[in-house]
Order: C-alpha cells, then sequence, then structure tokens
C-alpha cells in the first residue's frame, strides 16, 4: 500500500530567514505537516530549527530533503545525508530524493540508488525516492530497486507542463507523482482559462491550479510567504472540478518548463 503523502505541503525553495520562519509557523498553525527542503537550498538548518522549536510532535511532521546532484558517490552521498540531519537537527526524515538523476550518468544510477536504499535501511529515512527522473529514468531505478521502493518521483508539473505519459508510468510502478512549481511561478493567475474556471468558483486561478492537481491524485507542495495564500492552499483542497473544467485544463498543456538547467536530463515532453 502506497504512503500517502501530507497534501498540501510547504515548499520552502528560496525562503530563508525571517521570511521561512513566519511561513512555516503559519502553515503549522493551518494543519501544514508537510515541509519539503534540499541540501540545494541551503536553509535545512532553518528549516529543522522552526519545526523543532514548534510545539508539533516530529512524529505528527513529514519531511522531504534531496541530495544534491553533486554529492551521488555512494560514500559521499551517505556523508551528505549525515550532513542534512545534523543541519536539520533530526535523526531522520520522512522522505529522501535524489533531487536530480547524475548528469550524463557521471555516477552510475546503480550505485547510488543502492546508497540511498542503504541510507533508509539504516533508519536515517523513513521513505526514499527520485525527482526530474524521466520515463526511461524511472524505468531504470524501478529495475534497480524493485517495485514498491520508490515512494515518490518529484517532478515539475502545472497546467502548462503536464507531463501526462510521465506521470502515468509513474503510477503504473505504484509511485506517486509529486508535483513541483504548481503554479508555474505565478503564470497561472494570468490564465485566461483558469481565472474563467476561477470565477465561477469564486476562488483564485491558484487554487484552481491545486484543486486539479489534487483530483488528478497529485500532492503538491507550493511555496508561499503570506497567510491568507497559505490558507487558500489548504482550503482549494475542498473544491471539485466539473468533468468540462478538468478537460479545458488539460487542454492548456504547452510543454512550457521553468526549471531546465544545464545538467537536466533529456526529457521526455
Amino acid at each position: 500500500m502506497t504512503t500517502a503523502i501530507p497534501n498540501p505541503g510547504l515548499g520552502t525553495f528560496r525562503l530563508t530567514g525571517d521570511t521561512l520562519k513566519f511561513a512555516i509557523n503559519e502553515a503549522l498553525k493551518l494543519g501544514y505537516r508537510h515541509f519539503d527542503t534540499a541540501q540545494f537550498y541551503d536553509n535545512e538548518a532553518e528549516v529543522g530549527a522552526t519545526l523543532n522549536d514548534s510545539d508539533v510532535p516530529r512524529e505528527e511532521l513529514f519531511i522531504t530533503t534531496k541530495v544534491w546532484w553533486d554529492r551521488l558517490e555512494p560514500t559521499d552521498l551517505k556523508a551528505s545525508v549525515d550532513e542534512s540531519l545534523q543541519r536539520l537537527g533530526m535523526s531522520y526524515v520522512d522522505l529522501l530524493l535524489i533531487h536530480w538523476p547524475s548528469p550524463d550518468n557521471a555516477v552510475p544510477m546503480q550505485d547510488y540508488l543502492t546508497a540511498l536504499k542503504e541510507v533508509k535501511e539504516a533508519g536515517k529515512a523513513r521513505h526514499i525516492g527520485i525527482s526530474n527522473f524521466t520515463i526511461a529514468q524511472v524505468s531504470q531505478a524501478v529495475e534497480i530497486l524493485g517495485e514498491g521502493e520508490i515512494l515518490t518521483n518529484q517532478i515539475e508539473i502545472h497546467p502548462f507542463l503536464q507531463n501526462r505519459e510521465l506521470v502515468a508510468h509513474c503510477q503504473r510502478h505504484g509511485i506517486t507523482p509529486t508535483a513541483f512549481m504548481p503554479l508555474a511561478v505565478g503564470k497561472v493567475m494570468d490564465d485566461e482559462t483558469l481565472k474563467g474556471i476561477a470565477e465561477r468558483h469564486a476562488v483564485s486561478p491558484a487554487q484552481i491550479a491545486i484543486a486539479w492537481l489534487n483530483q488528478l491524485g497529485i500532492p503538491t507542495f507550493p511555496s508561499s510567504t503570506k497567510a491568507k495564500n497559505l490558507k487558500s492552499n489548504i482550503e482549494a483542497l475542498k473544491l471539485r472540478l466539473s468533468d468540462d473544467e478538468m478537460a479545458a485544463i488539460a487542454n492548456l498543456d504547452r510543454g512550457e518548463r521553468v526549471a531546465n538547467p544545464d545538467f537536466a536530463p533529456k526529457w521526455d515532453q
């Protein structure tokens, strides 16, 4: 049985200092329990300190962090996880991801995924997963680790980049796709189709995007620093879109990718 990933979570990319602390504390008050960070975000220590200072017990939280692509050599990967846990002030994370597949397969996938599983077996991660893996890479990862071992593939999904074939491929293997950048860095707010649907429901286009993902069974974790947006993101899960509205959003897919660094794999879409 697939473990439920708390939805929505709070993404912390680019959040630091008092802004990060406010966002986490406000999210906790609203009932958020999933917090997503990464070695690359350079905020694990602040995320951990804020969560550890809260009144919410650790066992109620779901903490995700990610190993950066320059720490994938097995010995280094394991050392990097220990460093992450030290920064977080925690003995384990709930979900540990490979942030990006090794560029040009410089470190063989067999090596770093085996090390990732060993970190889990050592009790330092309750679940493991991948991020930014293509269809072929997902297939390879499943061959290496076996069915049921990979909890999620965290990928860019929003109305303008729907990644449907990759989503379906993950789901066929029992892997829950999770969506980063669900609001396409704010572009959903300007789309006429989403604005029209939002008006009918008396909500925002951002809420429609989150509701659309929720209806597809895809957890997400938008980043937000405003109390009203944190509240509206969690309220979006109560929305139910009609079949016609879901079809209209499906038609918005145009392969518009936001996260596309020079070390990215060759994308499916």
